[in-house]
């Protein structure tokens, strides 16, 4: 199970995140009275749905020997608070020596990533203060 310890004191907004290994940090831009010193939330969460699918890709791509040199993705978010409706846009660029079935079925590994697969499913969450 992973875990995230998050910290932040009285400065607008950088905060601390500690998987106990490393340690990154999450702001909010100038124009939200934060201090751009690290990604947005929204951002990092992209950037979770976005580095999964390359490692997934990647890895699929070595297990089968393919001549995949590169990905490169880019992932969207967009929150209609309306409809209560969050829509991902993720593009995905295959480059190497592949033909058109192999790049069609890392598009479907794609959607195997566990962090697809994760905003895929329902999401609950338990808050309880300690």
């Amino acid at each position: 199970m992973a875990s995230i310890d998050a910290h932040i004191e009285k400065n607008h907004y950088k905060t601390s995140l500690n998987n106990g290994r490393k340690i990154i940090f999450a702001d909010e831009p100038i124009e939200m009275n934060g201090t751009d010193e690290g990604f947005a939330p929204d951002e990092l969460l992209c950037s979770a749905l976005a580095s999964c699918t390359a490692i997934t890709l990647r890895m699929y791509a070595d297990r089968k020997e393919w001549k995949l040199d590169e990905v490169k993705i880019n992932v969207k978010i967009d929150v209609d608070k309306q409809n209560s409706l969050t829509t991902f846009y993720r593009n995905i660029e295959l480059i190497g020596d592949l033909d058109a079935e192999q790049k069609q079925r890392l598009i479907q590994i794609a959607n195997q990533c566990p962090v697809h697969k994760i905003l895929s499913n329902t999401i609950s969450i338990e808050t309880k203060q300690i």
